[in-house]
């Protein structure tokens, strides 16, 4: 009588560094899959095992009947090849023997996380028509899971919103239904060019004791991520565009190639806050710095409350005298010192308004200079007015079009990157801004949805836009080699645009165009979520009719991030002025650490209308801590901050807030009113 043979332990390799440690698995059957991912050898995986890829292409049939974009034929037919190691990097080879179809995929080390991306190549004899890829995908067991995800808006950047899994995800016992799978899928999907204007490339899955994995989308086109079950496994899968969210599709002839937009994964031993300190560690990893990003300076911007593209020498002055006086650094001259002095139709013609600056534009920038400041200025390097004369002379395929006529949003028409007249454009006027001017501050704004894309020289309006949003990227990253001491902010209309494709190379960003104190506090606490503390530009914009505690409470946003400084501030009082000083004094004694340090949220991710609001910025033995009242008094206990001392640095004159202890546990006193406090924490 035979005996039946033990199973073969599947083929695998392991990739391991000092904490971070996977294993990988492949066979005949299946295609490559993460089988182990762990902080060590010996520690616990929290993957289930999952294909480290999925591709869809045109006339492919689905494996699996549900919402999700998971599971179709090209991708499960990928076997293993060969894989190799390159430094911080491992690169697995797949191919799909029937098609030819090819797929190398990078994962690099980039902190505590990952930054994944795969290359699609047609190695076949006719043309294929790619749909989508996955950016990277990861399944975890089922378990008490919460997801957390962000919704946003013009004015309501950074809104978060935690649900246990098994809310989102309900059980529907499929086993009752013969077997079936479950359909269930949570998805989070961007609309347009506003890459953050509904939602945010970024979510946890969290576990209070961990381990919790967090991700974030590095594109400005199309994405998606969602969350879907699959046999006793949480799946999250991460995209960039897609045929049936963006109108993505992409021939590759044979020998072409096509690499999906990257994503970053990160894994931590805690819960949510964990999460979100390991991936600002990441980012900070895949940051392209210079030198001159290491000041962090603090730049006065005088739009926000302030001029509203309104410049003249008469309104530019007192501000220039005030800004420096309060310690500002840079001095931007924002939107309307172009064109004709109409700075939405005149968008393009980046030549000064003649006679709009008493002695020229030199004679402002002069005046910034004779204050110690540095000089900088608006430009919005996509969009051409309705009136400007790029519009009437540049090639129509320098635009986005979709069936044969040029996109026009309000307006605005949008440059298209991959034409080499629009990056001339820019090239020439940030080059002789640099040259002639002596600029050395640009913020580049983007005011505008235009929609799904262009299907100029592309097979979908969505791969028209990530055509552009890459070279435009790419014109970025030339800009600053060309001019290395320069400083260049991404802002788009507020935070529309907020992700790491432009943050991992841009100095600064804004973090909303709300010009309501009192809603900006929730939009400021929120913002390390999103965006490293270090590049989140607050806006700080004391105005005169605000009272003492109203200043202190506008300043407070600020100084938890990058102070982004605003507002007629000649016309404050001595008082309200001291308390401008105060802050950003506080804000530069603090902002390199600040540039070290970890978010975390006491009292959860702050909701829009919480009463109480609080912000710690972590960097081990010490903290800054802000608490926003915006209600009636409260006591709010904090018993993550058990055992700690607490000093109120901000602000110094006005009355001390009471902080007692109960059972250990520091109890703050929080008054009726919009009022707000800075302390530090040891």
């Amino acid at each position: 009588m035979s005996e039946t043979a033990p199973p073969q332990p599947e083929p695998s390799f392991e990739w391991a560094q000092p904490g971070r440690y996977l294993r990988f698995d492949h066979g005949e059957d299946h295609p490559v899959r993460i089988a182990r991912w762990a902080t060590g050898p010996d520690g616990p995986s929290f993957a289930a095992p999952m294909p480290i890829v999925d591709v869809n292409t045109a006339g492919e049939p689905r494996a699996r009947h549900n919402q999700s974009l998971l599971h179709w034929g090209a991708g499960l037919r990928l076997r293993y090849t060969f894989h190799e190691f390159d430094g911080n990097e491992l690169r697995i080879h797949q191919r799909e023997p029937e098609s030819g179809l090819e797929v190398t995929s990078v994962f690099r080390a980039a902190g505590p996380g990952l930054q994944i991306r795969h290359t699609v190549r047609n190695g076949a004899e006719t043309g294929i028509m790619l749909l989508s890829v996955t950016s990277a995908l990861v399944a975890v067991p089922e378990g008490p899971h919460d997801l957390i995800w962000g919704e946003s808006e013009w004015l309501a950047e950074g809104r978060w919103r935690q649900r246990p899994i098994a809310e989102l995800l309900p059980n529907v016992n499929p086993e009752f239904h013969h077997g079936r799978r479950n359909r269930g899928n949570f998805g989070v999907t961007s609309h347009g060019s506003f890459s953050s204007g509904e939602f945010l490339p970024t979510g946890v899955l969290a576990v209070a004791g961990g381990p919790s994995i967090a991700w974030q989308v590095e594109t400005s086109a199309g994405w998606h991520w969602e969350a879907t079950q699959n046999e006793g496994t949480v799946t999250v899968g991460v995209y960039g565009a897609t045929d049936l969210y963006h109108q993505f599709a992409q021939h590759l002839a044979p020998g072409e190639e096509f690499t999906s937009v990257p994503a970053g994964f990160c894994v931590a031993d805690g819960g949510r806050d964990a999460a979100f300190a390991a991936l600002t560690d990441y980012r900070r990893a895949i940051r392209e710095l210079r030198p001159v990003d290491a000041r962090l300076p603090l730049v006065y911007n005088d739009f926000m409350n302030t001029l509203m593209a309104g410049p003249s020498t008469e309104k530019e002055l007192p501000l220039i005298e005030a800004a420096a006086e309060a310690g500002a650094e840079y001095f931007c001259i924002d939107a309307g010192w172009y064109g004709t002095g109409n700075w939405w139709t005149d968008s393009g013609d980046w030549h000064e308004v003649p006679g709009l600056f008493d002695g020229g534009l030199i004679s402002l920038i002069d005046a910034i200079r004779a204050k110690g400041m540095r000089p900088g200025i608006w430009l919005e390097p996509e969009a051409v007015g309705g009136n400007a004369k790029a519009g009437r002379e540049l090639p129509e395929e320098a635009f986005f079009q979709r069936h044969g006529r040029r996109v026009n949003e309000t307006g605005h028409f949008q440059l298209d990157f991959r034409h080499p007249a629009a990056r001339a454009l820019l090239d020439e006027a940030v080059d002789r801004l640099v040259d002639e001017f002596g600029i050395e501050f640009f913020k580049l704004d983007y005011n505008v949805n235009s929609g799904v894309g262009t299907d100029v020289d592309a097979d979908g309006p969505g791969a028209g836009l990530l055509g552009h949003t890459r070279a435009f990227r790419d014109w970025l990253s030339d800009a600053q080699t060309r001019h290395p001491n320069v400083l260049f902010e991404n802002c788009g209309s507020g935070a529309m645009r907020m992700d790491y494709n432009l943050l991992s190379v841009a100095h600064l960003q804004s973090t909303s165009d709300q010009q309501d104190f009192r809603l900006y506090a929730a939009i400021a606490a929120a913002a390390p979520a999103s965006v490293l503390p270090e590049q989140a530009g607050n806006w700080a914009y004391p105005a005169e009719e605000m009272s003492i505690e109203e200043t202190a409470f506008a300043m407070t946003a600020g100084v938890m991030g990058r102070l982004y400084l605003s507002g007629f501030l000649g016309g404050l009082s001595p008082e309200r002025f001291t308390l401008v000083r105060e802050a950003i004094a506080l804000h530069k004694d603090w902002r390199h650490r600040i540039a070290k340090s970890h978010p975390v949220w006491p009292l959860g991710l702050p909701g829009w209308d919480d009463d109480v609001i609080a912000l710690q910025l972590d960097t081990g033995d010490e903290s800054l801590l802000a608490l926003w009242g915006r209600g009636e008094a409260a006591e709010i206990a904090l018993p993550g901050l058990r055992g700690r001392t607490f000093e109120q640095v901000y602000p110094v004159a006005l009355p001390q807030w009471t902080i007692r202890e109960d059972g250990g546990v520091p109890i703050v006193e929080v008054p009726t009113g919009n009022a707000a406090r800075i302390f530090a924490v040891r």
